[in-house]
């Protein structure tokens, strides 16, 4: 999915509120507690009250309970714009182009869009919040006799063919994992800061081989929102405005048939191009790329897809280095993103790029933030969304 941006230039879109709550091991609270706070936390950031609200997006990881009886919970009244929306890691994206689509036409002024989680339970691993739960494939019935009983397990199987494919190596995966970890060590909110080597992502056990425990994500309790309204009303209120520039979606459905390009693309390099076109923009544009690191391979992945670097070259570049601070022209999950920082689903790159696009990234702001890419990821590479942010109105 992909338009244009033909609204008159008051009505395009952009956020102006951000609300993040306390990330990580935080006990004692449901996702509904927490998506509430995020959503008092990005109007009041926007410089707005909750009575200025007239749209309301919400999305709920694995634990459920954020749906559209956080209205009542907010008290909101009157809304233009209420909906719950699923696409797994893709849906932050879907939720902000969603949001901007009805402020360009007029169907609300100022629209929240909000994820919350909280599948941490105290005195169990963190391993537990996903016990026994996959995606759903083909094949269900086959796929337990297999030993695919896991969305880790998956996932390897993805890796393990761009490896088989293209040569990417367990040592290019685990360059990706030291250079988010340098970025979190900036990030006052990362859950890990504590640098790693990549001796220590090689001597890390196996999840699924072949991707080690510094491969995969953190799991976290928590909440994230953000605030779309007009770039009229944007740009009266207190913080810059992130000007919503593009975005698109794709969702593959891989076919269960040897053609299947699994593993090998994903939709990125359908969503990535069609986001840029409508912002006006090309690939080379791009200065800070917030990408959807379930695994370091989504990463790798998403990197050949945009085009930073060619197919099959993703595992190079990233052992270049041009993925840590200071490693090039491209700065990349600057805030340490989900293998260091915290676990949102979309959120987490999409608040970091708002971060970026307002200059809030103190120690680990990039050099140059004029335009951003934020991707999201569902299922097992079956939905992907991006956007393009940038602090610019248009190409000036």
């Amino acid at each position: 999915m992909a338009g244009t941006l033909t609204a008159p230039p008051t009505r395009r879109p952009a956020i102006a509120g951000l609300g993040i709550t306390d990330m990580g091991r935080i006990y004692g609270r449901d996702a509904e507690d927490f998506a509430a706070e995020a959503v008092r936390l990005a109007v009041a950031d926007a410089g707005l009250r909750l009575g200025d609200v007239d749209g309301l997006l919400t999305n709920t990881g694995l634990s459920g309970g954020v749906g559209l009886g956080l209205q009542r919970r907010l008290q909101l009244r009157d809304l233009r714009v209420l909906s719950e929306i699923q696409s797994y890691g893709a849906s932050a994206g879907a939720m902000v182009s969603y949001a901007s689509m009805a402020v360009q036409a007029g169907m609300a002024e100022t629209i929240v869009c909000v994820f919350a989680d909280a599948p941490l339970q105290e005195g169990r691993r963190s391993s537990a919040a996903y016990a026994g739960r996959r995606a759903p494939q083909g094949f269900d019935a086959l796929l337990p006799a297999s030993g695919l009983t896991s969305v880790n397990a998956l996932y390897a199987v993805a890796a393990r063919r761009h490896m088989e494919t293209y040569g990417t190596t367990s040592e290019q995966l685990g360059a990706i994992s030291v250079a988010q970890r340098q970025w979190a060590a900036m990030n006052p909110r990362a859950q890990l800061r504590d640098p790693i080597t990549l001796g220590d992502h090689q001597s890390s056990r196996w999840i699924a081989e072949p991707l080690r425990l510094l491969d995969c994500c953190l799991v976290s309790n928590g909440g994230v929102a953000v605030v779309v309204t007009t770039a009229e009303r944007a740009a009266h209120l207190p913080k810059p405005p992130v000007h919503v520039r593009g975005w698109a979606q794709s969702h593959p459905g891989y076919p269960e048939t040897r053609d299947s390009t699994f593993g090998l693309e994903s939709g990125a390099a359908e969503s990535g191009p069609a986001a840029l076109k409508m912002a006006g923009l090309s690939i080379s544009d791009v200065t800070v790329a917030e990408l959807y690191d379930c695994y370091t391979f989504t990463a790798l992945l998403s990197l050949e897809d945009y085009g930073f670097c060619d197919k099959g070259e993703g595992g190079p570049f990233a052992a270049s280095g041009a993925l840590a601070p200071g490693g090039g022209r491209l700065a990349v999950n600057t805030g340490g993103g989900q293998l260091s920082s915290y676990y949102m689903w979309g959120m987490t790159p999409l608040s970091e790029a708002v971060i970026q696009a307002r200059g809030e990234g103190g120690e680990r702001q990039a050099p140059a933030n004029d335009v951003i890419l934020v991707s999201g990821n569902g299922g097992i590479l079956d939905h992907h969304s991006t956007l393009v942010l940038s602090p610019h109105a248009d190409n000036d």
